[in-house]
This record gives C-alpha cells, sequence and structure tokens, in this order.
C-alpha cells in the first residue's frame, strides 16, 4: 500500500506537468537539442552534481578575505582530493559593514539581514554608499575584499582560488541596487539609464537592497550582459542568484520566468561557462520545465537550517523532484548545516555546532546523496571537528552515489505525508533506490524516520531484484554479508544506513540469507 502512495504522488506531479504542458520526455530532448547545439553554456557545466562550501551559514553575510582565503585553503588541502571544488561568497559582499546597524529605525527582524537605509529623498543613508562603477554594477567592499582595490573586483581571490586548483562563485541579488537607480546610472552600451529598466520599489520581502528589473524593457538585458560580463572577466565560475522564486517557503510564490531566461542569456553572451544556482525555495514544481532549460541547479525546499522537522521535509521534496534529476540540472536541497554555525550569533540563531544528531547527519547526508541534490557545506570549516568533516565529506564511497548514481527514486515513504491520521510516529521510514551506471550494482538507502529503534526492511520484488547480492555498507566501508529476497536493517532513531548491492553470478531465487543487526558500526 505504502508503494502504491509513492507511485501516486509521483503520478500526481507528473499528470500536472502534463497538464501544464510539460513532458519529461521533452524536457531531456530539449536538454539534449540544447547542449548539441552550442547555444548555450548551460550543460557546459555541473555535468555532476556541484560539491563546494557556501559562507552563508556560518557567516552570513560577513565573510571577509582573510577567512574566506583560509577556508579555501582548507578545502584545497582536505577536500579537493574527494571531488570538493566550488568556494562561495554569500550576499552583500558589497557592503564595508553589513548588519552593523541593528536598530529600530530600519525594522530589521534579527541581525545580519541587513536592509539599507534610506534619506527621505531615496539615497543611502547607511552605508553612505554603495561601491560600484560608472554603470552602476556593484564591486567588493575594499574594507572587506583589499586585494578588490583599484577596480579589480573580484578577480585577484578568483585568480587564488583557482591557483588552488577550486572554483570560484559569487551569491548576487536579482536586479540592480537601488543607489544604482537613485543616482540613474546609464545602461552599458546602451543609451538607457537605470530608470528605463529597473521596476521600483520591487525587491525581496527580506531584503531591501535592489530593484528587479523589468525584462521587457530596452536594455534590460543588456544591464544583465554588462553585469555577467563583469563575472567573467572577474573568473567567476559559479552564480548564486537570489530572490528568483518567491519568498522562502511562503505560500505564494513570485516567479521571475524573465530575469531568469534573461541571467541565463547574459552568461551565454558572456562566453565564460557559469553554473547558474537559483535561490530561495521552495521552487514550485509547476515550472519544472522552465528551470530545467535555464539553470543548473534550483532550491527545491525553503531555507534550511539543523532542524529534524527541516530534514524531515526534505523526503517529501526530494520524492517530489526526483522525475527531474539529470545531468546538468539538479533539483538542490539546499546547504549542509554541518560543523560550526551562525557565527557572531548571525544569521540565524545562537552560535553553536550543529543541533543535528550523529544520526541525523547521517540521515542527511544519505538522502541528499541518493537524491543527487548538489552538495554545499555550510560549516565554518577550520574550527569544525575534523572527524566530523573527515566522516561526512570524505567518504568517497557515498560521494560516488552522489556524483555517478542513475535511476534515483523513492522506494516507500511511510510518514505525515503518505500515512493515515493517527499512525504512530514511531512507526515512520523510507527507502530509495539507485544504479551504479558503471557495473549495473545497486545503491538502497535505509532510514528511520521514527523516535525509536527500528528495523526496517524492503522486498527486492520492489525493484524487481532477483536472485543473491553481496551487501557493502557504504558508511563503515565494508562488507556485511549476503541478501536475497528482502533486506533489513536495524537503525537508530532519525537514522540511515546506505548500501551497495553486487549480485551474485548464477545464484538462485528461493530463499532468504539473514542480514546484519546494526546500520554501521561507527555510530
Amino acid at each position: 500500500m505504502q508503494k502504491l502512495k509513492s507511485i501516486f504522488a509521483t503520478t500526481a506531479v507528473v499528470t500536472a506537468l502534463l497538464a501544464s504542458g510539460c513532458s519529461l520526455t521533452d524536457n531531456q530532448t530539449q536538454k539534449s537539442a540544447k547542449k548539441q547545439s552550442n547555444e548555450s553554456l548551460l550543460l557546459e557545466v555541473a555535468e555532476k552534481p556541484p560539491l563546494g562550501w557556501n559562507s552563508f551559514d556560518a557567516w552570513g553575510s560577513r565573510i571577509n578575505e582573510k577567512d574566506f582565503r583560509e577556508t579555501v585553503d582548507f578545502m584545497a588541502e582536505h577536500l579537493k582530493p574527494h571531488g570538493w571544488e566550488y568556494a562561495v561568497i554569500d550576499y552583500i559582499w558589497w557592503n564595508p559593514a553589513p548588519g552593523a546597524h541593528n536598530t529600530k529605525e530600519n525594522y530589521q527582524r534579527r541581525p545580519g539581514h541587513p536592509n539599507v537605509l534610506l534619506n527621505p529623498d531615496g539615497s543611502l543613508k547607511n552605508p553612505a554608499e554603495a561601491p560600484m562603477d560608472e554603470y552602476g554594477r556593484l564591486q567588493p567592499a575594499v574594507e572587506r575584499f583589499p586585494s578588490s582595490a583599484n577596480g579589480q573586483g573580484f578577480k585577484p581571490l578568483a585568480d587564488y582560488v583557482h591557483s588552488k586548483g577550486l572554483k570560484f562563485g559569487i551569491h548576487i541579488m536579482r536586479g540592480m541596487h537601488r543607489h544604482a537607480w537613485y543616482l540613474n546610472t546609464p545602461v552599458m552600451g546602451t543609451d538607457k539609464t537605470a530608470r528605463d529598466i529597473a521596476k521600483f520599489n520591487d525587491h525581496a520581502g527580506w531584503l531591501n537592497n535592489m530593484f528587479g528589473i523589468e525584462y521587457r524593457a530596452e536594455g534590460a538585458q543588456e544591464f544583465y550582459n554588462s553585469i555577467f560580463k563583469q563575472y567573467a572577466e572577474w573568473g567567476v565560475d559559479y552564480i548564486k542568484a537570489d530572490d528568483m522564486m518567491g519568498q522562502c517557503g511562503a505560500p505564494f510564490h513570485s516567479y521571475y520566468a524573465g530575469e531568469i531566461e534573461m541571467m541565463r542569456k547574459a552568461i551565454d553572451n558572456s562566453g565564460r561557462p557559469m553554473v547558474l544556482s537559483l535561490s530561495c525555495g521552495e521552487a514550485p514544481i509547476a515550472h519544472a520545465n522552465h528551470l530545467e532549460n535555464n539553470a543548473n541547479m534550483w532550491r527545491v525546499s525553503a531555507d534550511f537550517w539543523d532542524k529534524w522537522k527541516d530534514l524531515k521535509r526534505s523526503f517529501q521534496l526530494l520524492d517530489k523532484w526526483s522525475p527531474f534529476i539529470g545531468e546538468g540540472t539538479w533539483p538542490d536541497a539546499d546547504m549542509i548545516p554541518f560543523g560550526r554555525l551562525s557565527l557572531d550569533d548571525r544569521p540565524h540563531g545562537k552560535e553553536r555546532m550543529s543541533q543535528f544528531t550523529t544520526d541525523e547527519k547521517y540521515t542527511l547526508m544519505t538522502l541528499f546523496s541518493m537524491a543527487r541534490s548538489p552538495l554545499m557545506i555550510g560549516a565554518e570549516l577550520n574550527t569544525t571537528p575534523f572527524e566530523e568533516i573527515k566522516t561526512f565529506f570524505m567518504n568517497d564511497e557515498v560521494l560516488y552515489v552522489n556524483q555517478n548514481s542513475t535511476n534515483n527514486r523513492q522506494i516507500i515513504r511511510y510518514d505525515e505525508e503518505t500515512a493515515k491520521k493517527g499512525a504512530k510516529t514511531n512507526d515512520f521510514y523510507a527507502a530509495w533506490y539507485a544504479e551504479d551506471p558503471a557495473n549495473g550494482d545497486v545503491f538502497i538507502a535505509l532510514f528511520n524516520l521514527g523516535d525509536e529503534v527500528k528495523s526496517v526492511e524492503i522486498n527486492f520484488d520492489m525493484e524487481d531484484m532477483r536472485g543473491t547480492y553481496k551487501v557493502r555498507d557504504l558508511w563503515a566501508k565494508k562488507d556485511i554479508g549476503t541478501a536475497k529476497v528482502k533486506f533489513a536493517q536495524t537503525l537508530p532513531p532519525h537514522g540511515a544506513g546506505l548500501y551497495r548491492f553486487t549480485k551474485v553470478p548464477g545464484s538462485s531465487e528461493a530463499w532468504v540469507i539473514p542480514t546484519e543487526e546494526k546500520a554501521h558500526d561507527n555510530q
């Protein structure tokens, strides 16, 4: 019955897409045609889910050059050998002191989300200026990124990242800075100005820094061309574009299709391949076809933090989006809030080590790997226990699943969404399936979504698995026996296991071999 519920849920998603004119086959055909046509750089990057680090979960908007370089050094030494490659500076890198003016005057909900303060005429009050060039293109704050002095922008920092064998990314907000609108700066290469193309007071509900762009206006595409041209000159490899799909979990979404398309075209016009990552979520699945044709990754969740309820929600979201896992385009479950977070009590809650338990961390990494979500570490790496980093970010067998598996899908899920009303939460569980295209092996992930120790079992006929299989625990990195017809493991509360199944040649189908009791020895 639970398998049928999972099938019905997926069928409902596909039916909705077909009704709106979308087709899963058409999506793949369009992606293949686009790659062959050389008209777009979309599929020149992110052939596998991007692996990297982003500054937001630890620093919010306040990362500086010293801290960033130290993080890059750590990544190059410890994480790069395992495939991690993107180092990303998150938002408001233009502001000399973001979050420093948390007063009643600017109505901030919490420190670390720095709205600009304005004078009555619309000019900036705090900060007094926004560093930008004559075309209204924002520049890094020299106070925080001294290598950007003398108009060099982020190029020196990008060069440093590249010298370490890594790739460089930045966060941007949709539109142009409102100070460019106030100054009415010219749009590069046109006779238009900022006020010809900007939509006054069209800004994110959680940040007032920017005005959106009217995509129908003459000069609008040229403005986006100009800023992405600058990013290409700096050597940027990855763009996280925010405020593109709504208000981070609000019930009503604004989906800025026009500006998404302008960004896509601007990257293509720049001549430099860049990953285009869209935030914030939850992304509306009705626009899945549009997202696949314009972005490399898109946030399927609202802001994701170290809370079990957020992780449980991810099971529902990643199941819904699993039909759209594909080469070059990836549903994004958001950053990984492990390790030391929210330095100086910003951006979210008190400074802390992640509140996820060890078992919940196994669950997150197992789910995100089986769903092939991009993996972006949020921790302050240099003060996070190295053993945690080694366990969760340096296990090549687990990362292989994220980077290489195919046919990824949920087998079954029994939880608040799929169970009958009044069902016991301690009975909740889930399982995912994937395949290794290199040799035909099968990957199975088991999850205990309840609050007590539980045995989680799958029957092989759920996925037409026949015969006897050798079983390897990927977290423990050891073989644990063989299985036939069914497979069960006893898992701790909120825990998970991830296993590789290798078919035994010539095996029969008539009997069951007992399985191990523990998910992994290091729990």
